[in-house]
């Protein structure tokens, strides 16, 4: 099985995440650290619509400006283009695998997917 994870080494949730995939027996992961290499926005609309949640419900209010950019009661489109421009408003990490996607807050439901 392939999974990818969308990483922040700083993030010990993320760590935490990208451990338990590199310790299932048969998962073979790619790693992107999305604050050097940000998805676009039709690849974040992508992964939240197949996580079954929206672009707000992904947005990193913790840290950010987030909330007094009245980004949580925005349209899709102004949150995506705000994560593509500035990606550390992208709340992490994003997994993906051919099960589907989560947001691994907390890292266990990565096991969702796997």
């Amino acid at each position: 099985m392939k999974a990818t994870i969308w990483h922040n080494p700083a993030c010990g949730t993320s760590r935490k995440t990208l451990a338990i995939l590199e310790d299932t027996p048969g998962v073979e992961v790619s790693v992107v650290e999305y604050l050097v290499s940000p998805p676009s926005a039709e690849k974040l609309a992508q992964l939240y619509r197949d996580a079954g949640m929206t672009p707000q419900q992904g947005l990193r209010l913790r840290g950010t400006d987030a909330e007094e950019r009245g980004l949580p009661g925005a349209d899709d489109a102004t949150v995506l283009a705000a994560m593509t421009a500035e990606p550390k408003l992208i709340e992490r990490p994003l997994v993906e695998t051919d099960k589907g996607v989560r947001l691994c807050r907390p890292q266990d439901k990565v096991h969702e997917i796997l």
